[in-house]
């Protein structure tokens, strides 16, 4: 149940196993977050939900699937991200580390070299340990090691004192906040590590030529050649009404679980999803512009994704402000140009789409289009003239767009470090359920959100186990 990236992984998993598969989607178009529509005009196109997918390559899932062997093309920018620190400086992550260091100079280059380089040497190690959910022997045993020293010097107050000079500290509490939490703590700081290093390989931060439902297309046309269906519109309302099925995959949350199978569950499952807690929410903008972003730093213009939050102290202050459900008067803003990349996005005309959301308190209702535009207008003076046409959507209504996203969490769930280890329940097979052959594929299991196909994977994986007896993984290469 539900077509979104994990729900797509585990079905193209256990169709490749030889099983008889079935994806039912409630909405009326496969692809969950990864969705792509032309909101504004036919010829340019917007990425509904996820745009930038640094594991698109990374994780494990997708190494094994190999998108680009399958016809995706991930476009990768000369700057992975970017972080003003005032209207006219700005810190720039390039995908070389070397340029990175460069230009943050001869205080902080050193500093972010000796943080960046290490995990670099393990970056395969360090994504598959944290795309396992940790519940498995690292093959790299430096991997954890780092990350732990990582956590200890980045997730903790120490983190102000870590680089000498605001651009640096600012690039590296930029990437953090995509936590959406409050700040700094070792749940931010393993966010910042895993993403943060990965800008600086060769996959970077990419945009999938076309828009991101290139990817669910993908995994769509997979799904169907190994003798799976796709049904749409077809909501669930009630567990029992897949009685007839060997196993069930939900690509749900808690409180959807709760929806459908709550009278049934066992009291102590029961309450033990009810204590599942959310995160603040996003408020999101879908810009239509006439021409580029006019950055006050040119420079900004080259990358992909831009963090708007100011100062690493500024960013600390408003996500922690956020998280105890207060607004602020300075949101965290991030903004996604996919034509930084993929100029097939620009129409004739010139006219191109523009990503952006807010980070706003849980279940807001507020409009975030004055606030996002005003932000971007900071520090990019007459965007708000190059604005064609835009379209809104609060944290509440995010809700309503996609029920896992409670009160607009686009994490499906706190990122606590408690509930980065043990969602939606404690428990060794989070994704099992006290259903017989009933398992939980959603970003609210491990490893949590973000387009990986790894929470599908491993419910794939365990169902596989436990009710077919299959042990061994099925191959997911296109050969295969």
């Amino acid at each position: 149940m539900g077509s979104g990236p994990n729900g797509l992984a585990a079905a193209l998993t256990l169709a490749r196993a030889g099983l008889r598969v079935e994806v039912r989607e409630a909405a009326d178009t496969p692809g969950g977050g990864l969705r792509t529509e032309p909101l504004f005009r036919p010829d340019v196109v917007h990425d509904i939900c996820a745009a930038v997918h640094p594991m698109a390559t990374a994780s494990p899932f997708f190494r094994a699937f190999d998108l680009p062997a399958r016809g995706v093309e991930l476009l990768t920018p000369e700057i992975s991200y970017a972080h003003p620190v005032t209207p006219t400086r700005a810190a720039l992550a390039h995908r070389r580390l070397d340029a990175t260091c460069e230009h943050l100079g001869p205080e902080d280059g050193p500093r972010w070299r000796a943080l960046m380089e290490p995990l670099l040497r393990h970056s395969q190690g360090l994504v598959d340990f944290v795309m396992s959910g940790q519940r498995t022997f690292p093959a790299d045993l430096a991997a954890p090691l780092l990350l732990a020293r990582g956590l200890l010097a980045h997730g903790t107050p120490l983190a102000a004192h870590r680089f000498r000079r605001p651009e640096a500290a600012a690039l590296l509490s930029g990437v953090a906040a995509h936590v959406v939490g409050p700040m700094p703590t070792p749940s931010s700081a393993s966010v910042a590590l895993l993403l943060g290093h990965l800008a600086h390989t060769a996959g970077g931060w990419p945009v999938p030529r076309g828009g991101s439902a290139r990817i669910a297309a993908a995994m769509t046309d997979d799904l169907t050649a190994h003798g799976g269906t796709v049904t749409t519109g077809a909501r669930l309302d009630d567990l029992r009404e897949l009685r007839g099925a060997r196993a069930v995959l939900l690509d749900l949350g808690p409180k959807e679980f709760l929806r459908v199978a709550g009278p049934l569950m066992p009291p102590a499952y029961r309450r033990a999803l009810t204590r599942f807690r959310h995160g603040p929410g996003a408020a999101k903008v879908d810009f239509l512009v006439n021409g580029p972003v006019p950055w006050a730093d040119p420079l900004v213009g080259r990358a992909g994704t831009v963090h708007l939050g100011g100062t690493q102290q500024q960013v600390f202050a408003q996500e922690s402000l956020v998280a105890k459900g207060f607004p602020g008067d300075a949101p965290f803003v991030l903004v996604v140009d996919p034509s930084a990349a993929d100029r097939s996005r620009v129409a004739a005309d010139g006219h191109r789409p523009l990503w952006a959301y807010a980070h706003v308190p849980h279940g807001d209702r507020t409009d975030p289009a004055d606030a996002v535009t005003a932000r971007i207008e900071q520090y990019a003076p007459g965007f708000a003239e190059t604005v064609v046409d835009r379209r809104s959507v609060s944290a509440a209504a995010l809700e309503a767009y996609n029920p896992n996203y409670v009160g607009g969490d686009i994490a499906a769930g706190a990122m606590t470090l408690r509930q980065a280890l043990f969602r939606p329940v404690p428990a060794w097979d989070p994704h099992r359920t006290p259903f017989k052959g009933v398992y939980l594929c959603s970003a609210s299991t491990p490893p949590g959100p973000g387009v990986h196909g790894m929470s599908g994977y491993l419910a794939a994986r365990s169902a596989l186990r436990r009710e077919f007896g299959v042990r061994t993984a099925p191959g997911l290469s296109p050969a295969r």
